[in-house]
């Protein structure tokens, strides 16, 4: 059991990036996509039977901006992603009573209600996971940290397409904004009923 970590299901949510038709088919590393979304599954399953609140987050690729770049993720020109890229994976679990934030950029609280409904819901920690790591969860996790969100990241339940990169936001950034644990320790956590994060 991790002793300096708490979590009060009733102020926190769990927050899943980009478990989309795109990215679960994609190449990841160091953790493959299908670890990946089964972490996020059991942590969604933790959060729900302790009356935590799990938020999906998608992207709409074909109304991300497109701006200059020297290495742009979709290049100039490219064909429009079909329909159904954009859909939350069936594998992902998004269940009736969670709550699914639409967003249109890398991170989930610009241009969205995601702010709103956290504050609604007396929310105050986030527990992240999703795909890919420095791409839609560090975005989405650094303007939660200048919000003010206590964070909590689940180094196995996201994955990058460079194991590298991966690497450096869970070992270099992320420390520096919160606690970067397992699933199986946030489990451990959620289970032992720990009193508020």
């Amino acid at each position: 059991m991790d002793q300096q970590l708490t979590l009060d299901p009733a102020h926190t949510a769990l927050v899943l990036i980009d478990l989309q038709n795109s990215n679960v088919k994609r190449e990841l590393a160091p953790h493959g996509a299908e670890d990946v979304v089964g972490n996020c599954v059991l942590l969604a399953q933790e959060m729900r039977e302790r009356g935590g609140l799990v938020i999906y987050v998608h992207v709409l690729l074909n109304e991300l901006p497109q701006v200059p770049a020297d290495s742009p993720l979709r290049p100039q020109g490219a064909p429009a992603a079909p329909p159904d890229a954009s859909w939350l994976a069936p594998e992902a679990g998004v269940e009736a009573q969670d709550l699914v934030i639409v967003k249109r950029q890398w991170g989930a609280f610009y241009g969205t209600e995601l702010e709103q409904q956290l504050r609604r819901r007396g929310i105050d920690t986030l527990v992240m996971g999703g795909i890919a790591t420095n791409f839609g969860v560090e975005s989405t996790a650094r303007a939660a940290y200048d919000f003010g969100f206590k964070l909590v990241f689940a180094e196995d339940a996201m994955s990058s397409f460079d194991a590298d990169a991966h690497r450096f936001a869970c070992e270099r950034i992320f420390p520096k904004m919160g606690r970067v644990r397992s699933t199986r320790t946030l489990i451990d956590v959620l289970q032992a009923g720990t009193g508020a994060a």
